[in-house]
């Protein structure tokens, strides 16, 4: 018999739908930022908008946190 209760499994499919999205988007980013860094292509971050379904805005932030990390991680001079 089954002791699940039915709010108890929505509950639960729900924070496993929650993981994956996040999952998801933290994958898309990824591949944003692969396709972009250092490419200069004119046309190249609307393309990716167009092809994300994000705004041109959302795309600069991704990038623009992308460099943060990015600089933060580079060796110090010496």
């Amino acid at each position: 018999m089954d002791t699940t209760s039915p709010l108890d499994a929505a509950a639960r499919r729900y924070r496993d739908a929650e993981a994956e999205l996040d999952k998801a988007h933290a994958e898309l980013t990824a591949e944003v930022v692969a396709e972009l860094d250092g490419n200069d292509k004119r046309g190249a971050q609307a393309d990716v908008a167009r092809r994300t379904g994000w705004s041109r805005e959302q795309i600069r932030q991704v990038m623009a946190q992308h460099a943060k990390t990015k600089k933060a991680q580079a060796p110090a001079p010496e």
